[in-house]
């Protein structure tokens, strides 16, 4: 191989690497907002029920004391 069909495998090479990271960084920003997305929806209403569940049975024992 010569000089100019080298350089220009390398040129072609350089095409696909850039091509690839653009494509691996919108996979890394999905799985990153998939991440956000799964904990908003699943782990932050666990959250909320451990203050508002006590709070609830709380109002209900008392309301039904009272009867």
């Amino acid at each position: 191989m010569d000089q100019p069909e080298i350089i220009k495998k390398f040129a072609e090479q350089d095409e696909k690497l850039n091509a690839i990271y653009v494509s691996v960084e919108k996979t890394r920003k999905y799985f990153l907002w998939t991440l956000i997305i799964t904990i908003i929806v699943l782990v932050l209403p666990l959250v909320v029920m451990v203050f508002v569940v006590p709070a609830f049975i709380n109002t209900y024992t008392t309301a039904l004391g009272g009867l």
